[in-house]
């Protein structure tokens, strides 16, 4: 199994930034992707970046350009960052981070709540 911990959202100005984190734990070596999501109220849950092992990534259209997804590697845990810049009062949602492992298996963290206020 793996666990996931998200921090770092928080309440911040329209053109504000902020970076989220999301600390792995325990069965690392099984994870193939790590992504962030984001799902506003009263909407579905939508990929916001992604970014494989060999740190290839890609992004949703609404934030190319103003989010960056990072990930740093040690032996036995992972943290996968998402640096939001240019933030808009439309990015207000909560992020989760996910890991995709093998056998088609997911990992979801707890979520962390970001508004942006206009």
């Amino acid at each position: 199994q793996v666990q996931l911990v998200e921090s770092g959202g928080g309440l911040v100005q329209a053109g504000g930034s902020l970076t989220l984190s999301c600390a792995t734990s325990g069965s690392i070596f099984s994870i193939i992707t790590m992504a962030w999501y984001l799902q506003a109220p009263g909407n579905q849950r939508e990929l916001v970046a992604v970014i494989t092992r060999g740190g290839s990534t890609k992004y949703a259209d609404s934030v190319k350009g103003r989010f960056t997804i990072s990930r740093s590697n040690a032996e036995n845990a992972d943290t996968v960052y998402l640096q939001m810049n240019s933030l808009k009062p439309e990015d207000t949602a909560v992020y989760s981070c996910n890991s995709h492992c093998v056998v088609a298996t997911d990992y979801w963290g707890q979520g962390t709540q970001v508004t942006v206020s206009s």
